[in-house]
């Protein structure tokens, strides 16, 4: 065998034959292949032919002679493979899993990408509109615009390529040139896009046979997706969990063997074992750091063993050293397993940039150049362009189209390319062209077919047999599930607070409802209580239930994201989801059952408790997949709310506890037929009353009291059943009343198990059809209201980019710049200049976790001077982000020992404001302006003193430095639909300069996410900053030379917090490399020295030193320890550099209260999702509850319609609550991150703002739901009483969204604030006096708890308003029917009763000496008399009361979010 085919066959085993193989197959497919043979390092002769300009003849990665293509094309190169990573670390495990591959003699996995004139569309021009609450209703305008086709936007135009076994590919472009749309189509992901046109080939598969192995064609985003609570180690074994083959190695016997063995070995290729135990996190689960959750994404994607890889920008937030390191292990891996590798990247340093094969540039999705890596630059040099020395060439090749970006040969000013198109006509006229246009035929060769038959076996011989043939997955649907349910007991369990609170309040449900129904009796005053208590048994797993819209989504992104590795089928994950739910369910319902069924004296038999207690587990399982299955058909969450609102207020309704089924209104009768809630409240009330016969007594028994003893002349009335004349009723008569038989009880328990899986179907299929973000996205978007400001700016620049592209749009120009638009004389008197220095000491940071103490910093010092430009590195995790956290005050936890001074003296209370500080994550409010978003930052951080007109014209200052005037009136929006990540990071820094900081700016990772020539305004802008006098600290991962050069000092991290090097870096870095020769670690010619350092301190170069160690020791650190003291000594003795002015805040409350409060009505005038919501659950909620309750009449039992349908009004709330608490917690969020710890505006004005915003849209839903319902349900149109009844219903209003505040001031997270509210919601309606009157609570809860219930209250007003005047006309079988006795007539028999406890009864025939008719009612007022309403004033007071509740429930809002607000640290 030849040394080729060895090779090839190595990789094979396992993972068919060209996979990296890990115990026992192959990790990766695509073989070592003829292309991995080629020879990777070029001899010096073939250099020496290499010719200077545009070439002849090309193949594979390397340039030749034309006579050197057949010798190349043979394909008998018998060489050893010498990869451009030979020298990664872990080298010698990939060649040993190789090896080990050999054996087994499987087929390769090798593939290839190819594409020709592929040209992409997206919907939707460069801006779309923003409605606001008004401007959506302009429906001449709509139906005009609705008429016109959406307007197609080209984002990738006509591009060809090809990428074969071995081979990468670098994409390079600006953000917005089409780079991650061109990685979408090589990754076969074409969701969401208007229109593909070309060729994409897979080996020489077309694009729709690809898609049966989407799990070998990957993608990794620059988005890191993940479930925050599960730790490092989980997420990965889950991944790898996924991929074990069905065939492994001979020397490996179990699944678990390999995947452990893979998980292993993933983790250390990108060096992050040590992290196998921490979260993952996110912004607001603290987890493991930007740079490690980055790389777990990376492992993630790898752990799919693709043979196709396409990476997004997927070193973003990794230091250069593990940049390099990364772009190594994909190079060795591609080298010897034979992958197809296509990467974009916006700040590639040459030493990345040298690793790859081939580059292509796009620019505003034009490919300029498509080619050798080695021919690029001199390509580019041909046509007139000159590359600085020492400059990325990957910045280079992008920067050639920008005016203010490149450099032209002397002699080629007039005839250089300016644009894109120009440079592509040049391109397409080249050799180059010529040559790589013959790739184009790769799909039809010999090698591409018989690589893709290999492929298709290989994976075939890998997937598990029990699975389909069709099937992109790879392991047994029980494996699937099985992994599924592990993690989503882990997610639980990392989530113990959320699981906590949800058994806490079940059980404080269960005693408090238990205790409400305590005891209930066995005669008919008892049948109400335990009517109710059953129904409430359900209402609460009901309310439970509604969580599950929260929670579905999530986690929909992550999923979408396996579902596209091809990790487990949608059903897998549903199916986890009802096991893991399960044993939850199990614990929660049975201690529930316990403590109400024995509390509340339900039936005492072993068979009818457990016939309670399963049906209630049955009705809770059903119901979470009811709501579950309402969350995965909305691809909105609003939309899901909408829907999970109105159904959950539908299915309590036609439960048949307030409406018994013979009433319902046949137009909505067939509800009750799909309520699993019904179906399982006649299973629990036939297995209570089946059997039993239970007399009347009190009220129910006429007449009764002193001298009425003979039953003979007595009568049963208002219990359902009762045959007139009787005084008990069977349980059977009973059910028979409502439609009920007790032979239904088992069928019942039958329908809700075929609702339950009827809804997880439903689950089962959404879930397969979600899709991941669609194409359309990178678009402004323009508030309706801002139209005509903005539009011209854009037309202006789009014309403008026709003729040449300006920097405006996407990048901060450089100042010295002939486009920028105010000469520099102007921005140095403007911009604020700073004497004051920084300083900080010893300072160490501690933090608590459940392994004990963990240290963050360790004696870190160092200082920044007024025109000083600091650079603090260090290796992801280092504690970068933490220290300036620290710095800047911004922690709340742990504690912080050393000193922080400003001039030698201690932090002023206004230090936060006076210093900006830049986060790493673009924390702005979506719905406001550019222009709004720093003008708000002005007025509210500049001082009282300054006039509002100066500090106007001072952000027009600022817009202009930043280039924004084009965007400064478009929404700041989300991501995909608003500003692009650089233009975000502009208004960060935006937000922060416009506020004058007096002190210092602290920047975390401000060219993170940007490209080369972003990256390098952004520092030369900043460097601006420093010369006119400020102090800057920056932190930075991945600088190239030319940004490493701008900084003065370094402050240099290793893991731990611990200080490496503290000084000036020197000209040209000499003073830093001077540093690190002497210890041992020069810097070879050529490198960058930023790499260098980085790669010494936590890298390859690292030799095994304690860093740390060497600079305690060193002559260095003892002079910066004297120079620190000597500088507080100095600035201690001189007047301070800034004054404070003793206020905490810049602005007075009552300023700080409008600006506030003006953000929020914009932002919620602008929210049409969210309002429309609003709108549509009150209409809607409002004409289902009048429809239902359609014209009541005045019978006894239609007075309890006329209760149940008022009561029904509470019941708007939980659906509005669930959509009004994210919306709190986002913008409380906003406030916590980011402008309360730069001290903006205090937390009253917050909560002030959130408040008035609602006022205006509560009114107009207190209309929309009084006007449809109060009048379809036949109340009296007396406008007195409907008067009253609004002005209650307005208050309540007021009440349930301050209620939904509060919870949501205090809740972590949305899904905590969707546990609680069942809780209080359940306790509020259950002691309002309808489900139990006032006169059967318990002693212990009547005298206080009902008292303080603002839905007693309300009820009872609206009762009094509406029923009190009402005359009672019983229907015939309400009578209580009787005969006297002795021949008395029945005036005569009834005249004690009458004139004591049957005062209120309405005897019709006084007369008669027999067949005695009574009513239980004369009028309204009786029947309220029952619910303790004894007096129409009790109306206006209660509605008094309801306003006092209104404001109470704000002033908890108030006080639960101070509760809420922690001091931040400071050092002691």
């Amino acid at each position: 065998m030849s040394t080729r085919d060895s090779w090839r066959n190595s990789w094979g085993s396992g993972y068919g034959g060209g996979g990296l193989s890990f115990g026992g197959t192959s990790a990766w497919g695509a073989g070592g292949g003829d292309t991995v043979f080629r020879v990777l390092s070029r001899t010096s002769e073939r250099q020496s032919k290499r010719r200077s300009g545009i070439i002849s003849g090309f193949s594979g990665d390397g340039l030749y002679e034309e006579d050197d293509l057949s010798v190349y094309s043979e394909r008998d190169v018998h060489l050893p493979p010498i990869s451009k990573a030979e020298d990664w670390g872990l080298m010698p495990d990939v060649k040993n899993y190789a090896e080990r591959g050999e054996k087994d003699q499987l087929k390769s996995r090798k593939l290839g990408v190819t594409w020709k004139n592929l040209t992409v569309k997206g919907i939707g021009s460069d801006a779309a509109f923003n409605e606001n609450v008004s401007s959506q209703f302009n429906l001449p305008r709509n139906i005009k615009e609705g008429r016109q086709p959406p307007p197609l936007n080209t984002i990738i135009d006509d591009t060809h390529g090809c990428v074969k076994p071995g081979e990468m590919l670098l994409v390079l472009g600006r953000p917005g040139s089409g780079c991650t749309t061109l990685l979408k189509m090589l990754a076969n992901r074409r969701n969401g896009y208007a229109e593909v046109n070309g060729d994409v080939h897979f080996g020489s598969m077309t694009a729709k046979e690809a898609e049966q192995y989407r799990g070998q064609i990957v993608m990794n985003t620059e988005e890191e997706l993940f479930f925050p609570t599960l730790t490092v180690g989980q997420t990965v074994d889950f991944a790898t969990r996924m991929n074990v083959p069905y065939h492994k190695f001979s020397d490996q016997h179990s699944d678990k063997e390999y995947q452990e063995e893979y998980r292993d070995f993933l983790l250390k290729s990108m060096g992050i074992t040590h992290t196998s135990g921490t979260k993952v996190g996110n912004e607001y689960v603290r987890g493991v750091s930007g740079g490690e959750r980055k790389r777990v994404s990376i492992i993630e994607t790898l752990a799919s063993r693709g043979s196709v890889f396409c990476w997004d920008n997927s070193t973003r937030g990794l230091d250069a050293s593990t940049a390099l390191q990364y772009t190594k292990a994909i190079r060795a891996m591609t080298d010897v397993v034979g992958l197809s590798t296509v990467v974009s990247l916006y700040q590639a340093g040459n030493g990345i940039y040298d690793l790859f094969d081939k580059v292509l540039v796009l620019d505003e999705g034009k490919e300029i150049y498509y080619g050798p890596r080695e021919q690029a630059r001199p390509f580019m040099e041909e046509l007139g362009f000159v590359c600085g020395d020492g400059a990325n060439v990957a910045d280079f090749l992008t920067g050639v189209t920008v005016p203010t970006e490149r450099s032209v040969r002397p002699g080629f000013e007039a005839s250089f390319p300016r644009t894109a198109v120009e440079i592509r006509d040049d391109y397409s006229r080249s050799d180059i062209n010529a040559i790589m246009g013959k790739q184009s035929a790769y799909p039809q060769t010999d090698e591409a077919k018989e690589n893709t038959k290999e492929f298709k076996e290989a994976i075939a011989y890998d997937k598990d047999k029990s699975l389909p043939k069709q099937s992109p997955l790879t392991v047994s649907f029980a494996k699937q599930v099985k992994a599924c349910v592990v993690r989503q007991y882990q997610i639980v369990w990392g989530d113990k607070p959320t699981f906590i609170i949800k058994q806490v309040a079940t059980l404080v449900q269960a005693l408090v409802v238990g205790s409400l129904f305590y005891n209930a009796s066995t005669d008919s005053s008892g049948l109400f209580s335990k009517s109710g208590a059953l129904f409430f048994s359900l209402l609460y797993q009901a309310l439970m239930a509604l969580s599950e819209v929260t929670d579905s989504f999530a986690g929909r992104p992550v999923l979408a994201k396996h579902k596209a590795f091809a990790f487990f089928h949608p059903a897998a994950f549903c199916i986890a989801q009802i096991a893991a739910d399960i044993p939850v369910l199990l614990f929660q319902v049975s201690h529930f059952s316990l403590v109400l069924y024995f509390m509340v004296s339900l039936r005492m038999s072993a068979s009818a408790f457990f016939i309670y207690w399963v049906t209630l587990l049955a009705t809770a399982i059903c119901m979470a997949a009811v709501m579950r299955a309402i969350g995965a058909v909305f691809s909105t969450f609003d939309g899901a709310t909408k829907l999970s609102g109105f159904w959950f207020s539908a299915l309590i309704t036609y439960i048949g506890y307030f409406i018994p089924k013979n009433r319902m209104h046949p137009w909505f009768v067939w509800i009750y037929w799909i309520d699993p809630l019904a179906y399982g409240f006649e299973i629990l009330l036939a297995n209570e009353v089946h059997g039993q016969t239970i007399p009347c007594v009190n009220n129910n028994l006429i007449p009764n009291g002193p001298g009425y003893t003979d039953l003979a002349f007595q009568s049963c009335a208002g219990v359902a059943g009762a045959v007139q004349g009787a005084t008990t009723v069977t349980g059977d008569q009973y059910l028979q009343a409502f439609s009920y038989k007790h032979s239904h009880l088992w069928r019942n328990f039958g329908i809700i198990w075929a609702w339950w899986a009827f809804f997880v179907v439903v689950t089962i299929v959404a879930t397969s059809n979600w899709k991941e973000m669609a194409g359309k996205s990178g678009f402004l978007v323009i508030p309706r209201e801002n139209v005509k400001k903005t539009l011209p700016l854009l037309q202006n620049d789009e014309e403008s980019q026709a003729k040449e592209k300006p920097a405006s749009r996407d990048q901060l120009a450089p100042l010295d710049s002939s486009s920028s638009s105010m000469d520099e004389k102007t921005i140095e008197n403007q911009l604020i200049s700073n004497t004051s220095v920084f300083t900080w000491k010893n300072l160490t940071y501690t933090v608590k976790t459940s392994s004990g103490d963990r240290v963050l910093l360790d004696n870190v010092q160092g200082w920044v001077k007024p025109g000083m430009l600091g650079a603090l590195m260090g290796s992801s995790g280092a504690g970068k982000t933490t220290l300036l956290d620290v710095l800047a005050q911004r922690k709340t936890e742990g504690s912080i020992t050393g000193s922080v001074l400003v001039d030698g003296r201690p932090l002023s209370v206004a230090f936060q404001r006076s210093a900006g500080y830049c986060e790493q994550l673009d924390i702005h409010e979506p719905l406001a302006t550019v222009r709004e978003a720093l003008e708000f930052s002005a007025l509210l951080r500049q001082g009282r003193s300054v006039p509002k007109e100066e500090k106007i014209k001072y952000v027009d200052t600022i817009v202009n430095l930043l280039e924004m005037q084009d965007i400064e009136h478009t929404l700041v929006g989300r991501t995909g639909a608003g500003l692009s990540v650089e233009q975000r990071k502009r208004l960060t820094i935006g937000v922060e300069l416009v506020a004058k900081p007096s002190i210092l700016i602290f920047l975390d990772e401000p060219t993170s996410g940007l490209d080369g020539q972003a990256a390098f305004n952004t520092l030369r802008f900043l460097r601006k900053l420093a010369a006119v006098g400020q102090a800057v600290l920056v932190t930075i991962h991945q600088p190239s030379a030319l940004l490493f050069k701008e900084f003065d000092t370094l402050l240099l991290l290793a893991r731990g917090g611990k200080t490496v090097y503290f000084g000036d870096i020197g000209v040209e870095a000499s003073t830093l490399k001077d540093y690190f020769a002497r210890n041992g670690a020069p810097c070879p010619r050529g490198v960058n020295p930023a790499e260098h350092m980085i790669d010494v301190v936590s890298g390859s170069a690292s030799q095994g030193k304690d860093w740390n160690q060497v600079w305690l020791e060193s002559p260095e650190h003892k002079e910066v320890s004297k120079e620190v003291d000597r500088i507080n000594k100095e600035a201690a003795g001189k007047p301070p550099g800034t004054v404070d002015d003793g206020h905490e805040f810049a602005m007075p409350l009552w300023q700080q209260t409008k600006l506030v409060t003006h953000r929020m009505n914009v932002a919620l005038y602008r929210n049409t999702d969210y309002i429309n919501n609003k709108f549509a659950l009150h209409i809607g909620s409002a004409l289902f509850n009048g429809f239902t309750f359609w014209k009541i009449g005045s019978s006894v039992q239609e007075l309890q319609l006329k209760l149940f349908t008022i009561f029904n009004f509470i019941f708007v709330a939980p659906g509005v609550i669930n959509q009004l608490q994210p919306l709190f917690i986002d913008r409380r969020d906003i406030y916590e991150f980011r402008e309360k710890k730069s001290k903006m505006y205090s937390w009253i004005a917050f909560v002030t703002g959130l408040i008035v915003s609602e006022f205006p849209y509560l009114c107009i839903c207190a209309v929309l739901y009084f006007a449809p319902w109060y009048y379809t349900v036949g109340f009296t149109t007396d406008s007195n009483k409907a008067g009253a009844t609004f002005f209650v219903m307005l208050f309540y209003e007021f009440i349930y969204t301050g209620i939904g505040q509060f919870i949501a001031a205090y809740a972590p997270n949305a899904v905590f604030a969707s546990l609680v509210n069942p809780a209080l919601i359940t306790v509020l309606v259950s002691f309002c006096g309808v489900l139990v009157p006032y006169s059967q609570i318990q002693e212990f809860w009547r005298y206080w708890i009902y008292w303080l219930n603002p839905f007693n209250y309300l009820v009872s007003s609206i009762l009094t308003f509406t029923v009190f005047d009402n005359v009672v006309q019983c229907d015939e079988h309400e009578f209580a029917l009787f005969d006297t006795p002795n021949n008395q007539t029945c005036g005569e028999y009834l005249a004690p009763y009458k004139a004591g406890l049957g005062a209120r009864t309405n005897l019709v025939n006084p007369e008669a000496t027999s067949g005695c008719r009574v009513c239980q009612y004369r009028f309204g007022s009786d029947y309220l008399s029952t619910l303790n309403i004894n007096d129409y004033y009790v109306g206006w007071r209660d509605a008094g009361i309801v306003v006092i509740f209104a404001i109470s429930s704000y002033v908890m809002v108030f006080l639960l979010m101070k509760l809420r607000t922690k001091a931040t640290k400071t050092a002691s």
